[in-house]
């Protein structure tokens, strides 16, 4: 899929000449980057493994002829978190794409609590203390952009997967409202909330998905809803997971995301 050029001419005017991405590496956030890219815009690039960021930075510069600068950390780490902020500086971003997050499955009680406060700092501590910095720079400067990256499961509870729906659940509650209050200010916020997508998550996450969508049918949406909506379901697999479950109560979306994900999780049980 590609943008159309009407569509890439606004996303470098509303939101140019800089833009930052983190969690470029992969999955969506590479496919974002990569429309950026091809929009003209410049990137700040985010992911923790260096040599990938420098093929990546070097691949987009001679492609799309724009500037990339690259920073690896780990934004598990509030020092992680502010070298990036240190790095962007005095850039004139106009927009933020927070995209580094990941996924635990299985029972709550096996899992490793360690690793679930390792996921609450990169899904929400990280990206609070990224979206407020931007905030504030965006507000002052009255425009620029967010897109925060939520998922399908924040709608409701969803069993063995207790604290990673949970994380989205806040990532999606604190876009929506910041939509609102950073409205009259300038700044567009987006929560973007796909289904399912093929990228390094699911084996991060130790889950057997069959049916997922590419980085590739959910990257266009999301751009394509800055600036228009507060939220987007990219992906028609993400508009009919959701929808179809629009008219079931809240406690039964949570039975039927227990099935859902019990099959996807069940190799760890067996």
């Amino acid at each position: 899929m590609k943008l159309s050029e009407n569509e890439r001419k606004r996303l470098l005017t509303n939101y140019g000449p800089w833009a930052l991405v983190t969690g470029a590496s992969s999955g969506i956030g590479l496919e974002l980057a990569e429309r950026l890219a091809e929009s003209g815009l410049n990137l700040v690039i985010h992911s923790r493994n260096e040599n990938v960021l420098t093929d990546l930075a070097k691949r987009l510069q001679s492609t799309y002829a724009i500037k990339v600068e690259i920073i690896a950390a780990d934004v598990a780490t509030v020092e992680g978190v502010q070298k990036i902020i240190q790095a962007v500086g005095t850039l004139p971003i106009g927009l933020v794409i927070v995209s580094a997050g990941f996924g635990t499955s299985g029972e709550f009680i096996h899992t490793s609590v360690h690793s679930e406060i390792n996921m609450l700092r990169v899904n929400c501590e990280a990206l609070l203390t990224l979206t407020h910095h931007f905030a504030q720079r965006f507000s002052a400067q009255k425009r620029g952009g967010m897109i925060l990256l939520s998922s399908m499961v924040a709608f409701q509870g969803v069993p063995y997967s207790a604290n990673y729906a949970a994380t989205k659940a806040y990532v999606q509650s604190l876009a929506e409202a910041l939509a609102e209050e950073l409205k009259p200010h300038g700044v567009d916020v987006l929560a973007a909330a796909p289904g399912p997508v093929v990228s390094g998550f699911g084996q991060r996450a130790n889950m057997k998905m069959s049916m997922s969508l590419t980085p590739q049918q959910v990257g266009i949406p999301i751009l394509k809803a800055l600036g228009r909506k507060t939220t987007v379901l990219p992906g028609l697999l993400t508009k009919f997971l959701v929808y179809s479950l629009r008219m079931v109560p809240r406690w039964g979306k949570v039975k039927i995301m227990k099935l859902v994900m019990g099959g996807m999780t069940e190799h760890q049980r067996s």
